[in-house]
Formats: C-alpha cells, sequence, structure tokens
C-alpha cells in the first residue's frame, strides 16, 4: 500500500504541466533518434543530456527517460520499413518484420511491434513499481564490500554472459578504467595521470566518451557504409490494430515468455535490450508450432523480439535507481547525469529523494502511452524523416555532437576528444570490440576503486573480507563464475562430445 501511495504522489509530480511538456518533447526526440540509423537511443541520451543541465533534478530524469522510451519504440519503424535497424535490439525484428512490410502488411508488422511492446513495458513498469522499494532496502544493508562486490558482478555479466569475445571485453573494460584513473586520487587527492595539465584533474568527462564512442563512432561506420534508404510505405490502421490484438491472444505464450525474459535481462547488470531480443526470438522459433516460417514474415517473430527489448529497457533501470549499477549502456550514461545532477544513485534515494525517484516511475507510465499514441498516430511523419539524404543527416548530428561535448566544460579539449574518441569508437566497431564496458567502466571505476580501498583498509589489506560477510561472498562467488564461464564452456562441449563418442562406441560394440 506504500508503494501505491507513493506511486500516486509520483503521478502529482510526473503529470505537472511542465513535466508532460518535457515528456512529449522527449519522446518526440527518441522517436526520431531511434529512426535515424547510426544514431541511437544511448547516443541520443548522450548528445541531449546537457540539455537537462538547467531543468529541476525531476523534470531532467523524465526528458532523459522519454528519449530512452521513444527510441525503444522508433528502432522498429527504420526495421520493419527499410530492413535498417535504427537500434542494435531492433536487428532481430529485421528478421520477420521487414517481410511482412514487402508483403504489404507493414501496419501489422508495426502493430505488432509497438502494441506488444507497449503491454510488455506496462508489466515491467508494474514489476519495476513494487519491486524497486524491497531491493532498494536491501541495498540498504550493503557496506563497501558488498558495494565492490556487486559492482564487479556488472562487470562479470558482460564477460559471461556477453556472448563475445572474453578477452575484448576485459580489454574493453580496462581501457575504461584506465581513463577513469585519470584525474585526482580518491582517497590522497594527489594528481594521478594527468601529465602536468589542469584541465585533466577533473578526469575525462563520460558524457564526451559517450558521444564520441556512441554518436560519432556510429556516423562513421555508417559514413562508410553509404547507408541508402530505400524502404516501404507503412501506415496503421484500426484493422491493423484489432488484427495484431488478436495475434498477440494467440501469441500469448510467446508474449508472457518474452516479457519476462526481458525484464530479468534488462534487471542483470550490463546486458541490455539487445541480447534479450535475440534470446527471445529463439525461444519463440524454438516452441513455435511452424519454426521453418520464422525469417518469412510471421508476426510471432515481430512478437518476440519487441516485447522483450521494451520489457529489457525498463528493467535495465532498475540496477540503476536501487543499486547505482547500470543494466545497459543507456543505463550508464542516465547514471553519469544522475551524478552531474548531484545527486547519489542508490537506495537512499528512496528515503532523501523520494519526489525525484517517484516522479521518475510515474513517468515511465506516462512516457509509455505517449509513445505508442505517437507512433500509431504519427507514422508517416517519423517515416519521412528517413527521406532526408544522410549527407545532411550526418553533419547535422556532427554539429550536436560537438555543442554537447562543449556544454560539458566549455572547453576545446573537449571537442578534440570528442573526435579521438569517435576514432576510437569505428576502430572498436571494425575490430568488434564492445563499447558498453568501456563507457560502464568509466562512470563506475572511481566507485569500485574507492569501494575496493575502503574495504581493504577496513581488513588491514585481507581479500578475505569479500568472502567472509555472507552478501558479499555470494555476489564474489557468481561474479567469479562468470568471469570463468567462456572458459568452462568450451569444456563442457569437449566432455559432452567425449560422453557422445564413448555411448556410441559401447552400443557399436554390443
Amino acid at each position: 500500500m506504500e508503494a501505491l501511495a507513493n506511486l500516486i504522489h509520483g503521478f502529482n509530480i510526473a503529470i505537472s504541466p511542465f513535466n508532460l511538456m518535457i515528456a512529449a518533447f522527449g519522446i518526440f526526440l527518441g522517436v526520431i533518434i531511434g529512426v535515424i540509423p547510426g544514431l541511437g537511443g544511448t547516443s541520443g541520451v548522450a548528445i541531449l543530456l546537457p540539455l537537462t543541465f538547467t531543468m529541476s533534478t525531476t523534470s531532467a530524469i523524465v526528458f532523459l527517460s522519454c528519449i530512452y522510451w521513444g527510441a525503444l519504440f522508433g528502432g522498429a519503424i527504420t526495421s520493419i520499413l527499410f530492413n535498417i535497424p535504427g537500434e542494435p535490439w531492433s536487428v532481430a525484428t529485421m528478421f520477420d518484420g521487414y517481410p511482412m512490410a514487402k508483403q504489404g502488411k507493414a501496419g501489422q508488422a508495426l502493430a505488432a511491434a509497438f502494441i506488444p511492446g507497449f503491454f510488455a513495458a506496462l508489466v515491467s513498469i508494474i514489476l519495476f513499481t513494487f519491486f524497486a522499494p524491497p531491493l532498494a532496502e536491501l541495498a540498504l544493508k550493503f557496506g563497501p564490500a558488498e558495494n565492490f562486490a556487486v559492482l564487479t558482478l556488472a562487470f562479470s555479466t558482460f564477460t559471461g554472459l556477453g556472448g563475445g569475445s572474453a578477452a575484448k571485453t576485459i580489454g574493453s573494460a580496462c581501457v575504461g578504467f584506465l581513463l577513469a584513473s585519470v584525474g585526482l586520487d580518491i582517497v590522497t587527492g594527489r594528481p594521478r595521470l594527468n601529465f602536468g595539465s589542469i584541465t585533466l584533474l577533473s578526469g575525462f568527462s563520460f558524457i564526451t566518451a559517450s558521444i564520441g564512442l556512441f554518436g560519432v563512432g556510429e556516423i562513421l561506420l555508417a559514413a562508410e557504409e553509404a547507408l541508402e534508404f530505400k524502404g516501404v510505405q507503412g501506415r496503421i490502421g484500426l484493422k491493423d490494430i484489432w488484427v495484431t490484438i488478436k495475434t498477440l491472444w494467440r501469441n500469448l505464450f510467446t508474449w508472457i515468455t518474452g516479457t519476462i525474459l526481458g525484464f530479468w535481462i534488462g534487471v542483470m547488470p550490463g546486458t541490455g535490450a539487445t541480447p534479450a531480443s535475440f534470446m527471445s526470438y529463439g525461444i519463440a522459433k524454438q516452441y513455435s508450432k511452424h519454426p521453418e516460417k520464422f525469417g518469412t514474415g510471421v508476426p510471432e517473430g515481430v512478437i518476440a523480439t519487441e516485447s522483450a527489448a521494451h520489457a529489457a529497457g525498463i528493467g535495465a533501470l532498475l540496477p540503476l535507481i536501487t543499486l547505482g549499477i547500470p543494466g545497459s549502456p543507456t543505463a550508464a550514461v542516465i547514471l553519469g547525469g544522475l551524478y552531474i545532477w548531484g545527486l547519489q544513485p542508490g537506495p537512499m534515494l528512496f528515503v532523501e529523494q523520494k519526489d525525484f525517484v517517484w516522479g521518475f516511475i510515474a513517468s515511465m507510465y506516462i512516457g509509455n502511452v505517449m509513445g505508442v499514441v505517437f507512433c500509431l498516430s504519427m507514422l508517416p511523419v517519423f517515416a519521412a524523416i528517413l527521406k532526408t539524404p544522410y549527407a545532411i543527416l550526418t553533419p547535422l548530428i556532427i554539429l550536436l555532437s560537438a555543442i554537447g561535448a562543449y556544454a560539458v566544460k566549455n572547453t576545446m579539449l573537449d571537442i578534440w576528444l570528442l573526435l579521438v574518441y569517435g576514432v576510437i569508437g569505428y576502430v572498436f566497431k571494425k575490430l568488434k570490440y564492445p563499447l558498453a564496458p568501456l563507457v560502464i567502466a568509466l562512470v563506475l571505476g572511481d566507485m569500485t576503486e574507492e569501494a575496493l580501498r575502503q574495504s581493504l583498509i577496513l581488513s588491514g589489506g585481507s581479500l578475505a573480507i569479500f568472502f567472509t560477510r555472507p552478501i558479499a561472498a555470494g555476489f564474489m562467488i557468481l561474479t567469479i563464475f562468470l568471469f570463468l564461464l567462456p572458459a568452462i564452456r568450451p569444456l563442457a562441449r569437449r566432455v559432452g562430445r567425449t560422453f557422445k563418442v564413448e555411448e556410441v562406441k559401447k552400443a557399436g560394440g554390443d
């Protein structure tokens, strides 16, 4: 009941005229950002973050989160109509969405993305509303050792569950930690790795890094690929909505599975919507009565990917608000925004900043409704954006990126760093190095180092403190397991093949 009363209070804050205007503007920008390939929600939030510096903290988080919700909806438009992923998590949506559009069912494909995604997000927001307070109460029992264990768990999930090269993931995170160590030593206060530069005493700005790595880097990659937007026309009618609701009812198991899986994966630090959408698509195909039709244009495939992506987008913010740990790259950028606004993310937010927390949760409901209404009613407008020549869009995005980077410290150094980060992002993409571990290590590097050093001071330099405290020990054991998982998988496969060979030999001998 207390959570319900707090939520009602949050709605009183979120529905103020200014916050509603900010939410609508954020959703509109977010959908545009999601529609434009090479930009994406993470880049858009990073580029537009400086706009929040003059807002109240509640209005700022409403604005950024609504950009996030809008991008979740917008990515599907490009994937379905143009067969180009507007967002990384919308890649799987192309598999069946674009074939449906080519068959003249663009409206049904888009409705199959928006409506199940809306309901999946709604269920996830309800789970967020009632899970966040008890999780925050549990986190209040955390000390430095527990904090360090949770933070290392965030990085181990990239290694164990990322799906790519573990060495590349660790290497990317190490670069982020190295950048985070530049500036003043958090314990002694002495300059560290600043090479005599006064400007670098404050360290590298994560905003500049995020804009450069995700924004400029993606633009360079897209420019190399010479993107041309050629697609089919799409418009959603009432018939499409009605057909989609009936289809959703017939594929209720797929939707429920995608929603639960997406929320769970989103809550796990460092994962986000992209792996959730692919896993949900794979499960839907595996348990479908007609798996051979997947990839040829079945609504079931779109429902699976979009419900998981929207649920994961909400779930990724749960550890951010309750533990101060981002569940996705976009959440990492929002985490940096919390620090800039003078807020300490974590369980104390629920005690010291109730208006902020519950206003933010209430804005999730509002933003989700606005997102689906905007997309259903203004689809032709958003699709028309893709007719803008990429040669015009690219310099505009670069200009916005430069303004955003310069606004952080008002120094030309950040402009140059923006370009350097853009090249690094481009190279990382070409070499298939993940960028998310780098950004999250840059954001959480100081916090991780502080928790480690405080723990060692408390224990007199003994690492046993991480294994003698029950909560810390549980997280550390899971962390070690996830770090070792990439090495365990090949061994398990080898042992499995060995057993099969032996069984075949025995069967042949018998």
